[in-house]
């Protein structure tokens, strides 16, 4: 069983004997003790200590001054908590010390439980600190926007220049491709980024509770309104509101977001007050807006209120460039938050997934990755380990050349992709497949015989027939005889 680690302070006095009394109390309390008896030495000390967690400062030191140490150590990333010793404290002095950022501030003589108080109390802090910032760098790790390909760089000019504003963004893209990780690079680059980003899904919530959703609602508003319960704007005041699927809102909804873009007001439901709220509104849709406008089904009004800057995600055929880049990363994010073991991919495995169409984008890309970390038991993942509708399209249904010795081992072994791509593509339907390839039935029936292939259970026709010859209406050639059928 591991030990927790020892919380580390660092004592900064040119008395030794305030060091070693306060030495002593923190020991006893479980703590790791570093000392210095001036600034320039508790600089040092501090830039050279790993995860070093409190300061307590002395203001009066030999060259450097404890605030001088202070405003020093706040320009830091990650700095500790300051805690502020002196032994001729003034009001000034305080405040002084409070403006840049110390934490607590003590006279001496130094009260052991006082002292002892608000150490624990600033550790605390930090802890609390340090937690916010490791989430902050997972969620952004988590929603990194990946991708070196031209159109990726350009959106990420895009992002970088349209950030900082108050503009409203409407994200255009299939499904899959990443609308929800641009709105969020959008919010983290912005000015707001410190403040709620809030995700809805237009289309997951039903027309009846999509503006008790939005807007929020009272006590009472509608049958099973037992509480108050804020709206997802209120939520994201002076933060983002991301709207997904934007093109599924009701009309009437729509009429309460123009409000929202136009005026800065929203009403819960059941409830006659109008409150103020500051949220930046980003919204994303797979569909045809000016088409939804024509048919009636979205207000132009609108439209023109979240068209302000346009940006367009590209499907992931049209970039496929990134998709060793991608593996990368989702191998690194699934490995990282399931405490797996690494897997790699094989460059003919890579190679056969940058030739498949991808119709799901980057979510299906992600989707195939974790199931083949998942189901495959070694640590390669090789182009076989791929699922059959992947492979039957993406290679072209040839082996690799490496692993073939002779013309004869290759065309077989290409014949037999061939017909397991094919069977999968016509859901196993033994028919339809030898249609398909234009070769009879039976010498299809032959060829899974020939190369071991079973007819999955369930779909298709669930056995070949006792004498292939021998079918009824089969659909005979001179060519069924046993020989290729080529």
């Amino acid at each position: 069983m591991s030990k927790q680690r020892k919380e580390k302070i660092l004592i900064v006095d040119d008395e030794e004997n305030i060091r070693k009394s306060l030495r002593m109390i923190f020991e006893y309390d479980g703590y790791a003790i570093l000392e210095a008896a001036d600034g320039e030495e508790a600089l040092k000390a501090i830039d050279e200590t790993v995860g070093l967690d409190l300061v307590l400062l002395d203001i009066k030191l030999p060259g450097l001054d404890g605030l001088e140490v202070l405003a020093e150590l706040k320009k830091r990333p990650y700095s500790p908590e300051v805690i502020m010793i002196s032994g001729h404290g003034t009001v000034h002095t305080a405040v002084e010390a409070t403006k840049l950022g110390a934490f607590d501030f003590f006279e001496k003589p130094l009260h052991r439980e006082r002292v002892l108080l608000s150490v624990r109390n600033a550790l605390s802090q930090n802890r609390l600190a340090r937690e916010c910032s490791d989430l902050r760098k997972k969620t952004e790790k988590k929603y990194q926007l990946i991708g070196n390909h031209p159109s990726m760089k350009a959106l990420w000019e895009q992002i970088l220049k349209i950030a900082p504003t108050n503009a409203t963004i409407m994200i255009y893209g299939e499904s899959g491709t990443g609308k929800e990780i641009i709105a969020r690079a959008v919010h983290s680059h912005s000015q707001r980024s410190k403040d709620a980003f809030v995700q809805v899904n237009c289309a997951a919530i039903p027309e009846e509770l999509i503006e008790s959703e939005l807007f929020g609602h009272v006590k009472g508003a509608f049958t099973g309104a037992t509480e108050k319960k804020p709206g997802k704007f209120e939520l994201a005041d002076h933060g983002t509101v991301f709207l997904d699927e934007i093109g599924d809102m009701s009309r009437k909804t729509q009429a309460k977001v123009l409000r929202v873009l136009e005026e800065g007001e929203i009403q819960k439901v059941g409830s006659g007050r109008i409150e103020k709220v500051d949220v930046r509104v980003i919204a994303a849709t797979n569909k045809d807006l000016k088409k939804e406008i024509e048919e009636g089904n979205f207000r132009e009004d609108l439209y023109f209120r979240l068209n302000v800057v346009p940006l367009h995600s590209p499907a992931l055929r049209d970039k496929k460039e990134d998709i060793p880049l991608l593996i990368d990363y989702f191998v690194g994010n699934f490995v990282a938050e399931n405490n797996f073991r690494v897997k790699s991919f094989t460059p003919a495995a890579i190679g056969a997934m940058l030739k498949f169409p991808w119709k799901g984008n980057v979510r299906e890309l992600k989707n195939v990755v974790e199931r083949l970390l998942i189901m495959t038991d070694a640590d390669i993942i090789d182009r076989q380990d791929l699922p059959e509708y992947l492979k039957g399209e993406a290679d072209l249904f040839l082996p690799d050349v490496t692993q073939v010795e002779n013309l004869k081992k290759f065309r077989d072994l290409a014949e037999k992709e061939f017909i397991l791509a094919k069977l999968e593509e016509n859901d196993w339907n033994i028919s339809r497949t030898a249609r398909q390839i234009d070769t009879p039935r039976s010498n299809l029936y032959k060829k899974l015989e020939q190369y071991g292939i079973k007819i999955k259970a369930g779909v298709g026709e669930a056995a070949a027939p006792s004498s292939p010859e021998k079918e009824k209406g089969g659909e005979e050639s001179p060519n069924s005889t046993g020989q290729d059928g080529r």
